[in-house]
């Protein structure tokens, strides 16, 4: 399958915050066929550290996201250097001067993309992997009649303290840097990425991870080689602006901050009306089983389906662990069959 995706240049677009964007562009990438109701539709919203590419892992014939059967886009939050971004993005809102970006910004957008791109009213589906999962439970919650079915693997409905807490440690290590120059840098802090990259390393995994050897079906040998070979090469890849820009998408997220439900959590999530499967892994160190059993027992149509795993977060990552994408590929499978 090809990696290459397609641009929505959108125009004119309201934030949540009353900035106005003055050409937004969406990046996406479809597989399949719409089919002349529009009614096959598959939307997988992307994670943080991660572009639409970063999907096809998980869709294929034969699979639960089937391109013979469905129409799936794979769509860039933005932020991510692909949808706009502070990187790519001209004056007066290029680099450390984009503005803060919402869930409620990348769902609103990516609703404005389906329907003026494709003519796109409803999905089948809304699925994604921790930050995908949280702008799944957006689309969920703030656009009830047009989900029918949603997935949010290794993600949640909103950040909890405790998440928020280490998204301060790891953009410590990037803001230490004295090369980042509060965001008006000559070149990318790479000093603050590894840092931030290396903080990340002991969250994402678990500790089974690291102390059953886990790394070396990635091929990394010891736990260093994991740090050096895994985590720093994937955030190197990003613009520093970028990445601060999807963390603090990340640290905001709730599907309840906004005008529809006025910061009522309860009334947010009993809103959903989307048949749905929340899939956190039994050993996520920050998206834990117990915030989504506070989710699911505020829903009435939802599965609690936790991953049996020792992969820890990165448990969900597409494609990342043969088991566990087979895990996630048959929820997907009885889900999209119900």
């Amino acid at each position: 399958m090809s990696v290459s995706g397609s641009v929505a240049k959108l125009g004119e677009f309201e934030l949540q915050s009353g900035i106005v964007l003055q050409n937004l562009q969406i990046s996406h990438k479809t597989f399949g066929t719409l089919n002349s109701a529009r009614s096959n539709a598959i939307l997988l919203p992307t994670f943080y550290g991660g572009k639409h590419a970063d999907y096809e892992g998980i869709i294929g014939q034969g699979k639960a996201l089937d391109p013979t059967e469905y129409f799936i886009i794979a769509v860039d939050m933005m932020c991510n250097g692909l949808s706009s971004s502070p990187s790519n993005t001209q004056a007066p809102f290029a680099g450390a001067d984009f503005p803060n970006i919402t869930h409620w910004d990348n769902v609103h957008a990516q609703k404005l993309m389906l329907e003026q791109q494709y003519g796109i009213e409803s999905l089948a589906l809304v699925s994604g992997f921790s930050m995908g999962g949280q702008q799944a439970n957006h689309w969920a919650a703030i656009f009830p009649d047009r989900v029918e079915r949603m997935i949010s693997w290794c993600g949640s409905a909103a950040t909890s303290p405790h998440n928020w807490v280490f998204l301060e440690g790891v953009k410590a290590g990037l803001l230490a840097d004295p090369a980042f120059e509060r965001g008006y840098y000559k070149f990318n802090p790479e000093a603050g990425i590894r840092a931030l990259a290396r903080i990340w390393a002991g969250w994402g995994p678990s500790q089974a991870f690291y102390r059953r050897k886990l790394h070396r079906q990635l091929g990394q040998e010891t736990a260093t080689d994991h740090m050096a070979e895994f985590w720093e090469p994937n955030f190197l890849a990003f613009d520093a602006n970028d990445l601060l820009g999807m963390l603090h998408t990340w640290q905001v997220a709730n599907i309840a901050d906004n005008d529809i439900y006025n910061g009522d959590y309860a009334a947010a999530c009993g809103a959903i009306k989307a048949k749905t499967i929340l899939m956190p892994c039994q050993t996520d160190l920050y998206f834990p089983v117990a915030d989504n059993e506070i989710q699911a027992d505020l829903m009435s149509n939802v599965e609690l389906r936790p991953i049996p795993s020792d992969w820890g977060h990165i448990a969900g990552g597409p494609g990342l662990n043969p088991e566990d994408s087979a895990f996630i590929d048959q929820a997907h499978k009885e889900l999209l069959a119900s």
